[in-house]
């Protein structure tokens, strides 16, 4: 390639031209190795290695996680990069600076300096590793202090372990992706598990004996520095409702935080709050100050989860995908969300998950109706199969057309003092997202 990328699309072009595993299958390569990405960051001079990182993975929380910790650095007066996944809209998103999304021109520049390189590779890179490596290469350039990682799949042969995070985070473990990950807990505990370092702290938000014996024993093994296990050397109590969010009490080691603001909903989010504080404290190798703690939360904030998009009705979308999450959900809604009216849910999955485990918990939590719509990506599940297991649980069940046709039927069954709830995978999420925006903004 010579010639440089001279607009944003063309670019995403050649991203997109690129093997995608988070489009097409759950799955990563037949023999699963880091070599292509060891291989470029080589050729780069190792951008990887300019900066500190903070490495996060979960079942779920690890998105809300990443935020909150972003947050907190900022707060801090440090420069901060953040790589999360997978976007609701732009690409850009993926890869920030101090909280802002790579610009179009940088996001450019990069893939171009990626391509020039492509052709020394034993095989090309796959499109998430090549977003990988732009934003260890994005974050050197623009001289970070630290970075925030998150993990796409699993942890040890994620694409992001070729970074060495000087604090390792394992949000929770539940069953996930089993099919890559691993089919019990323990399992997919050790695969996340492999993203603690020599020499790092591992921080661990589950309180699962056979998590915390699995972390341990990784970290033995590593040689890491230590584990900090919730409800040991970290924890949230007093966790409870408040307008906007969670108030919340902050336990970490050698100082307590009492009713902490944090600006998200759901009792997870305030354990999520404890795990994020406990990295940066990790980080630091001290608290930070009850000032920057303040801020620091108050400033925190995550599109697409428990995201609260209008009112008269009520529209909440939530990109709870696995039942794990969708159990995280129907607490929040329960507790803080109730309505007189009906409430409604657009729903749409991928494969490989069992409907009934994700639409059960809707039924305790008070939704009477589903609209089953398939999400833009090869690996949707068929709208029908949700239909049907929504009827066997006793749900008003339909299928639509498109998620923009399931919005418009979610939207003309729910009264001003109803819910409607947009949830399901974050391919759902991150559509819904935009055309309510839009249908909302000319009401």
């Amino acid at each position: 390639m010579t010639a440089r990328f001279e607009t944003f699309d063309e670019a995403h072009v050649w991203l997109d031209a690129h093997i995608d595993y988070e489009r097409t299958a759950p799955t990563r390569r037949l023999l699963p190795s880091l070599d292509g990405m060891e291989q470029a960051l080589e050729l780069l001079g190792h951008p990887e290695r300019d900066y500190q990182a903070i490495h996060i993975t979960g079942t779920n929380g690890k998105g809300s996680t990443t935020a909150m910790i972003t947050s907190l650095l900022i707060e801090l007066g440090l420069s901060v990069g953040t790589y999360t996944s997978p976007n609701l809209h732009e690409v850009n998103e993926r890869i920030a600076w101090n909280g802002e999304a790579i610009p179009d021109d940088d996001f450019c520049d990069i893939l171009y300096r990626l391509a020039l390189i492509e052709g020394e590779l034993a095989e090309p890179l796959t499109r998430f590793e090549l977003l990988t490596v732009a934003a260890f290469l994005y974050f050197a350039d623009c001289a970070i202090d630290v970075a925030v990682v998150e993990v796409g799949l699993g942890g040890t042969w994620d694409s992001t372990n070729v970074i060495d995070g000087v604090v390792s985070v394992i949000t929770n473990v539940s069953l996930d992706h089993v099919q890559v990950l691993g089919s019990t807990v323990e399992e997919i505990a050790a695969d996340k598990s492999g993203i603690i370092k020599p020499g790092s702290i591992a921080v661990l938000g589950d309180e699962n004996p056979d998590v915390v014996q699995i972390a341990r024993a990784r970290c033995d093994e590593v040689g890491a520095s230590g584990l900090w296990v919730v409800g040991e050397e970290f924890s949230a109590t007093n966790n409870r409702l408040a307008f906007g969010g969670r108030v919340v009490d902050l336990h970490v080691p050698g100082m307590t935080f009492d009713d902490v603001m944090v600006p998200l909903h759901g009792p997870h989010q305030g354990r999520n709050a404890a795990v994020a504080l406990a990295a940066v404290t990790a980080f630091l190798g001290r608290a930070p100050s009850s000032e920057v703690v303040e801020a620091g939360f108050a400033a925190a904030k995550i599109l697409g989860r428990l995201e609260v998009l209008g009112h008269l009705p009520l529209v909440i979308v939530d990109g709870a995908h696995n039942a794990a999450g969708v159990r995280a959900l129907c607490e929040a809604l329960v507790e803080g969300f109730s309505v007189e009216g009906r409430s409604v849910a657009v729903i749409g999955m991928l494969e490989g998950r069992d409907p009934s485990d994700l639409l059960a918990p809707l039924v305790d939590a008070g939704v009477s109706t589903i609209v089953c719509v398939e999400p833009d990506t090869p690996r949707a599940m068929d709208a029908d199969l949700i239909v049907k297991a929504a009827t066997e649980l006793g749900l008003d069940a339909t299928s639509a057309t498109s998620i923009d046709a399931g919005i418009d039927q979610g939207l003309a069954q729910v009264g001003e003092n109803g819910l409607l709830l947009v949830t399901g995978s974050l391919y759902v999420i991150g559509h819904a997202r935009a055309t309510l925006r839009r249908i909302l903004a000319d009401r």
